[in-house]
């Protein structure tokens, strides 16, 4: 179990859902944080819940729509003079319906948030803190980033870019001998609000619609199993639901003959 002494953890999508359990399981390790979302209410109901549990750590919110890219090169500005030990790109998400009939303004607005904003903010990361001992970064995908998924084909078009990006960064950095570790975590079903802002509902039973799932908490144990490690992928299974860590799943052309020569 890593703890972590001085350094800060950003969690981008903290109001709710997975960045808000993963917030406290990162304060339970004695982690500074700085949390991100564009409910300013719910990041400080947050913040007063830690600091009840533990009054020593310095916990700050940054409201921020980082589906506006401009606001993701913002966000960075202000936090990057701290000592930043570990980003979680957690925001984001879905949309269920078929490509031909899919809302395009959302889908603007998905691939905004989970795609650009993500490769923003991972690569401020990695070009500042790469050489720094014990730093992460761990971005969340999905199961849906490394299967196919009926009636969501764009979202986990979207996500299959963040394994895929991930996992490219995890090789680069460890060919570059950088110090930082770069992850991704791939949960299946989670009850979130995620489900209603997929479907466009106002209501989303995930005991009807799914029977299996995980819940936030669950999730966030996940992520400091996968923190913990030293392995690239956190990876649960569509079918069976078991978490399991394993190394990057896409093949790797990096001793090909064939590559471009630098």
């Amino acid at each position: 179990m890593i703890h972590q002494k001085e350094g800060y953890t950003v969690i981008t999508g903290a109001s709710s859902g997975i960045g808000y359990e993963a917030a406290k399981a990162f304060a339970g390790r004695g982690s500074h944080l700085i949390l991100t979302a564009r409910r300013k209410d719910r990041l400080e109901a947050l913040r007063q819940e830690i600091l009840a549990l533990h009054p020593t750590l310095d916990i700050m919110v940054k409201t921020a729509d980082l589906s506006v890219p401009e606001n993701a090169f913002r966000l960075y500005e202000e936090v990057k003079a701290y000592p930043l030990r570990t980003w979680v790109n957690n925001a984001g998400f879905g949309n269920y319906d078929s490509v031909g009939n899919q809302n395009l303004e959302k889908i603007r607005h998905m691939l905004h948030l989970n795609v650009e904003a993500l490769t923003i903010l991972s690569s401020l990361f990695v070009r500042d803190f790469k050489d720094i001992e014990g730093t992460q970064l761990i971005n969340v995908s999905s199961a849906g980033g490394y299967a196919i998924v009926p009636n969501a084909v764009t979202y986990c078009a979207a996500k299959f870019y963040v394994s895929a990006f991930t996992e490219g960064l995890a090789w680069e950095l460890k060919a570059a001998h950088a110090k930082m570790q770069a992850k991704v975590l791939a949960p299946a079903a989670t009850k979130t609000g995620f489900g209603k802002a997929a479907n466009d509902a106002a209501e989303y039973d995930y005991d009807k619609l799914f029977g299996t799932y995980h819940t936030s908490a669950q999730v966030a144990s996940f992520l400091l199993k996968l923190y913990d490690s030293s392995e690239t992928v956190g990876l649960v299974n569509r079918e069976t639901f078991s978490f399991y860590l394993c190394s990057p799943q896409f093949s790797y052309a990096g001793n090909s003959e064939h590559n471009q020569k630098m």
